[in-house]
């Protein structure tokens, strides 16, 4: 078969055979020289920045490198201007990587790499997938992922998908009969795996559930499934892997970063160290020892066009205790910055907790389908989920009950049963949201 992903990406210009070759020199190298080459990278990028672009240069304020921990720390407020303000000497939009960020955290922006840089993204990305057997020019893909609905970009996202030998599922509609459909798709193509974001995949297992369906016997190519762009949780995973029968890989990632942390064969969440650098700080931006939870702070070595340099992306998140740098793990992810709950006593938690507890009671019985958490006030919090059946009395009064067990009391909650839960343009669905202000 025609390597038809390698060459549309080469003839879009992305280098992907020096991309490859670099990756191998990378991975190749020893520990020792792996640390020494990351140290070399972090002040390489630094004064790349600091010589060819003025928006940095004025961001840090210096124009030599003192010290790496002196360096500020970028938000994703820096960005809210435009691009060609942003790019480095000699880097245009027409010579660039350019894309949007989804604006999930609540500040979206447009960023640019350099060709080099993001063929270098998906050499890396090519390298992971292998892990599990999975070849982008070959393995068919069943990708659960949103599209845009105008005419051109809707186009464009389908010759993609044609491109890169995958089948798109719609996900802004996940009824019964319409995953029935999806079921039929199962049973007549050879998918080698599952791609999408986790909400919508999980909502087809649970389908499966029901119906008494485990998806290997009905498409017996599939090897695996990755999810990505939501927290994927134990039970979730357990699910999905029982009734897909094939394992579940776990994908954390930054459109204008590149893959962050890819499940490895062995279970454990591999930081991407080849292209990226990854800190974890506190309220002072003091970098932490590994096992203390922080803020996720990452640097780009390698994209030239537009520097990330000390980003701080907006998550929180632990590193295992039994990282090198070579093969950094992440412990955990615990959820965006701008998800955390302010409470009456002044507690700060993150919104996932409420995510958690309740979902260990909302979906005992198998009749919630899906839910999301708001916090509309400093007190309520509005429960929305997409059930066959009303929420018990009883059911109501365990979650209230969890809920001032594992976080505080005199806490308002209203339960409403929706037919379908409102997902953001891209088709994600964010578990919890606060829209109180905590400033």
């Amino acid at each position: 078969m025609l390597n038809l992903f390698n060459l549309s990406l080469r003839l879009n210009g992305f280098p992907m055979k020096e991309a490859h070759t670099e990756l191998e020199k990378i991975l190749s190298l020893s520990e020792k020289d792996f640390e020494d080459s990351v140290s070399r990278k972090k002040k390489e990028i630094v004064e790349y920045h600091l010589k060819n672009n003025k928006s940095y240069q004025d961001f840090v304020g210096e124009s030599t490198f003192v010290s790496w921990n002196q360096l500020p720390i970028m938000t994703k407020k820096e960005f809210q201007k435009p691009l060609v303000e942003r790019l480095s000497k000699g880097f245009t939009p027409k010579n660039v990587y350019v894309n949007k960020t989804s604006g999930s955290s609540g500040d979206p922006f447009i960023f640019a790499k350099d060709k080099f840089s993001h063929a270098l993204t998906w050499a890396n990305i090519i390298n992971r997938f292998g892990w599990f057997g999975i070849d982008f020019n070959t393995s068919l893909q069943a990708r659960f992922y949103g599209i845009p609905l105008d005419f051109i970009g809707n186009k464009k996202e389908r010759l993609k998908d044609l491109l890169s030998n995958r089948y798109r599922f719609t996900i802004f509609d996940l009824s019964d009969a319409v995953l029935e459909k999806v079921l039929q798709k199962f049973k007549q193509k050879k998918f080698d795996y599952i791609n999408g974001y986790t909400s919508s995949i999980v909502l087809f297992a649970k389908f499966l559930q029901k119906k008494n369906i485990i998806l290997k016997s009905v498409c017996p190519t599939l090897k695996c499934c990755m999810v990505t762009s939501e927290m994927l949780f134990d039970d979730d995973k357990i699910l999905l892997e029982k009734q897909f029968g094939v394992p579940v890989v776990n994908e954390y990632g930054a459109s204008e970063l590149d893959l962050i942390a890819f499940q490895n064969p062995q279970d454990e969440w591999q930081i991407n160290s080849e292209t990226l650098f990854v800190e974890i700080l506190d309220d002072n931006n003091n970098v932490l020892p590994n096992g203390k939870e922080g803020r996720i702070v990452i640097t780009s070595l390698y994209n030239k066009a537009h520097p990330f340099i000390r980003y701080d992306i907006g998550d929180i998140g632990v590193l295992d205790e039994k990282s090198t740098v070579k093969k950094t793990i992440l412990k955990r992810l615990i959820g965006r910055t701008n998800d955390i709950a302010v409470l009456p006593s002044g507690k700060k938690s993150p919104g996932l907790t409420f995510y958690y507890v309740t979902k260990s009671i909302i979906e005992d019985d198998g009749n919630v389908k899906e839910f999301v958490i708001k916090q509309t006030k400093i007190d309520t919090f509005d429960i929305e989920y997409v059930s066959e059946l009303e929420l018990t009395e009883n059911q109501i009064q365990n979650i209230e009950k969890a809920i001032t067990t594992y976080l505080e009391s005199g806490l308002t909650f209203s339960f409403t049963r929706k037919e379908k839960l409102e997902r953001s343009k891209s088709g994600k669905l964010k578990q919890f949201v606060s829209l109180v202000n905590k400033i």
